[in-house]
């Protein structure tokens, strides 16, 4: 599929409308749109893990792979389900993905003893940030659900994201050994 665009300027959202992907008119401010929205932030927040793990071939490929599967996940958002035309949508495949990774990149990681403070390195502190953010696409994604019609592989997707997120900021924080854990009650220090 090749993508051509001509303008960035259309003037088209300037009433607060926006088109879909079947070409209806929707606010900007709907179920759908939210939810696409919160996608967008997702993936930018992780073109700034991309950058800050650059170093480290494997990984900034599994982000860039995120990143165009979120790409698959908003063509599918701007599409409602009930679209007869054959479209693009995400995939169980991609969700399969998610855990593979997860679990491979788990495996090396001590057991968790208490819950993880965001933050640690810069690159654990920017993949916490892209999870919080992918959390709020699935929030999204979840009242859309329940409005209408809705791939239940958008939901599963993310859901599996913002793991591979955490497990990602965990990776990263055992490399410099910097994970900050909470400690429940803990009075600022006189």
């Amino acid at each position: 599929m090749t993508v051509r665009i001509d303008r960035v300027v259309t003037r088209g959202g300037d009433r607060g409308e926006t088109s879909l992907g079947d070409g209806r008119r929707v606010r900007k401010d709907t179920l759908r749109i939210e939810a696409l929205g919160a996608v967008d932030e997702a993936n930018a927040a992780l073109g700034l893990l991309g950058e800050a793990v650059a170093s480290d071939a494997p990984t900034v490929e599994l982000v860039r792979r995120m990143q165009n599967d979120l790409f698959d996940l908003g063509a599918d958002l701007a599409v409602p389900e009930t679209d007869a035309k054959p479209r693009i949508r995400i995939q169980d495949r991609q969700v399969v993905a998610l855990e593979a990774a997860i679990e491979a990149r788990n495996a090396g990681l001590p057991p968790l003893r208490s819950f993880v403070l965001p933050g640690g390195s810069k690159p654990a502190a920017m993949a916490h940030l892209a999870r919080a953010i992918v959390r709020r696409a699935e929030r999204r994604a979840v009242a859309l659900a329940a409005a209408e019609a809705l791939s239940p592989a958008v939901i599963r997707y993310l859901n599996r994201l913002s793991d591979l997120l955490f497990v990602l900021a965990r990776e990263e924080n055992e490399k410099t050994g910097s994970a900050p854990l909470w400690q429940p009650g803990r009075e600022a220090d006189d």
